[in-house]
């Protein structure tokens, strides 16, 4: 039971403050355009620099405090009587902050406030939505970077580059840049004929949009409550209990920028509890999901046990999971491939969707790759992120823990496979998985083939007189398409490769590992049973938060039924 349900609902029911059924006075008129984003700089953190200084004070600063973090509904903090701790998952022992946990009376009281905040939300001009997220894309290039990135390091266990890359850079970016892309959905509009005007009005959904994030992208949670918000809709966000902490400094930069109250609604709590509600709901108009895959087509099913219910259908976009694949031609360079291999497959201890997972090496360069990519795996610091000399920190949890665990154990007792690196797992402080190579004679190993979302990178040797066969088997390997790297200095095998593997791979890469992809650059999202590939970081997720309204107005219309064709000869 919570302490202040009665107290929100109440709220609820009479209006958030940017409730009600006023609408907003007329303001400028005129054709605004949005200034030209540009991706934000990434700091480098060299020893010495001023931007290093800042954030190790941040990290010792937050590491010496407990906060804590309640529900914020309706723009009011909620407080239940149910709380968990969050801690590091390089540093167990080490709570960070206790987080409020909502239940059902929460979620109900979150679809009302956003609710009455959709009135008149959905009627502001987009300019002055934008102007929000221009803000708090500003605030976080400046005064909340440190904080942002901090947080992320602490909470997520990633490195000082891994952190600004995500939550400073990326969250930058994705505000910039939508905004730019929503003055190109509302440009959007048809032709007209004479003494016609045509027109489209670009409706915001009915209802609230369900943004369910993950733990391993700060920038994840901030685009998926944003972007259907910058739209005209409102949300309501339950973001991962691992990476909370992170998205509740996120909320709370939002609301420094000026989101109004009620236009995002943050409940953390137990998924299962959450969802029952809100997928129950009509006013449910679309959900904005990043996650596992069976988690997505679980939600999928819900809402197809519910449609009939809903106001109308709802919107679904997700991004589920991946096998992401490194493919090396006999013309590849071998330098190149071993970089993509340790770069792709351990940058943030391959938690990242677009981590690589199975490489496949020709025989012609078999050992020059194995024998690189051992040895800068073997190089690898690992330990507490606030030490900057260490590459990769801990993975997020126990379970996650006992999961890649798992995957170690199976390879070093299978007989076809080999662990050429690492494999060392350590619990005892942190959540410690080294980062591992294997070797698997078969393509079709267990190892090959599953989603791992650990550390954990599998190459398999192929006959380089095989490539046609090979690029058969990439293809058909996994039911995931997310991301994927082709490897050749031969431009016939380019062509081969991006014919035989165009429906592969979302994001498709040439001569580089398949992760690290840029907003405005290389939008993000597979297909296959890695999700609806609606590409965030462009135009084409916006246009999903949208239901286009065609207007057609004649100015001088006929007052006479009968046609010219029926006219007596």
């Amino acid at each position: 039971m919570t302490l202040f349900t009665a107290e929100v609902l109440e709220a609820a029911a009479a209006g958030s403050a940017a409730g009600g059924d006023e609408r907003p006075a007329t303001g400028s008129q005129g054709r605004f355009t949005i200034p030209s984003p540009a991706n934000e700089p990434i700091h480098d953190y060299a020893p010495g620099s001023p931007e290093r200084a800042a954030l190790k004070a941040e990290l010792r600063r937050q590491s010496g405090e407990i906060v804590e973090i309640p529900l914020i509904i309706g723009g009011r903090e909620v407080r239940t009587s149910r709380t968990f701790d969050v801690t590091m998952p390089h540093d167990h022992g080490h709570a960070l902050a206790r987080c409020h946990v909502a239940g059902v009376a929460e979620a109900e009281a979150a679809i009302a406030a956003s609710r009455e905040a959709w009135a008149e939300w959905s009627n502001w001009a987009w300019e002055d939505r934008a102007a929000i997220l221009l803000r708090a894309a500003e605030l976080l290039a400046g005064p909340w970077r440190m904080k942002l990135n901090a947080a992320t390091m602490l909470g997520q266990s990633k490195t000082a580059y891994q952190a600004e890359i995500d939550a400073a850079c990326e969250v930058v970016d994705f505000w910039r840049f939508n905004a730019f892309f929503a003055a190109r959905v509302y440009a959007e509009q048809p032709v007209s004929g004479p003494g016609v005007w045509n027109r489209m009005d670009h409706r915001p959904l009915e209802g609230f949009i369900y943004a369910i994030s993950p733990f391993n992208f700060t920038a994840i949670g901030a685009n998926l409550t944003t972007s259907p918000v910058l739209m005209g809709n409102v949300a309501v966000w339950k973001p991962s209990t691992t990476g909370v902490l992170a998205s509740y400094y996120v909320m709370e930069l939002l609301e420094a920028a000026g989101l109004p109250p009620g236009v995002i609604n943050f409940i953390p709590g137990v998924a299962s509890e959450i969802s029952d509600v809100l997928l129950s709901s009509r006013e449910l108009g679309g959900i904005h999901f990043t996650g596992s895959t069976g988690t997505f087509q679980h939600l999928w099913k819900s809402v197809a046990r519910n449609v009939e219910n809903y106001r109308a259908y709802p919107r679904l976009v997700g991004e589920t999971g991946g096998k992401d694949f490194i493919l090396a031609h006999e013309s590849a360079d071998p330098r190149a491939v071993a970089v993509a291999i340790v770069r792709g497959g351990f940058e943030y201890q391959g938690q990242k969707c677009s981590s690589a997972s199975r490489v496949y090496i020709p025989d012609t360069m078999w050992e020059e790759v194995r024998d690189r990519a051992v040895a800068m795996t073997e190089e690898l610091r690992m330990g507490d992120p606030a030490d900057f000399r260490n590459f990769v920190g801990a993975v997020i949890d126990r379970p996650a823990f006992d999961n890649i665990r798992s995957y170690i154990d199976h390879a070093k007792a299978s007989p076809d496979t080999r662990v050429l690196a690492g494999g060392g797992c350590d619990d005892s402080r942190g959540y410690f998985i080294e980062p591992t190579l294997v070797e698997a004679d078969d393509p079709a190993h267990k190892l090959m083939c599953e989603e791992i979302f650990g550390p954990v990178v599998t190459l398999h040797p192929y006959r380089a007189s095989n490539w046609r066969e090979t690029l058969e088997l990439v293809d058909g390997t996994s039911p995931y398409a997310l991301t994927g790297a082709v490897f050749a200095r031969d431009r016939a095998a380019v062509r081969n490769a991006g014919a035989a593997l165009r429906n592969a791979a979302g994001n498709y890469y040439i001569n580089d590992k398949p992760s690290g992809a840029v907003v405005g650059q290389q939008p993000f999202g597979g297909g296959r049973a890695s999700g609806t590939n609606d590409k965030a970081g462009s135009v084409l997720n916006l246009v999903r938060w949208v239901s286009p309204r065609t207007i057609k107005e004649t100015f001088d219309p006929p007052t006479d039924y009968r046609y010219p064709f029926m006219e007596a000869e």
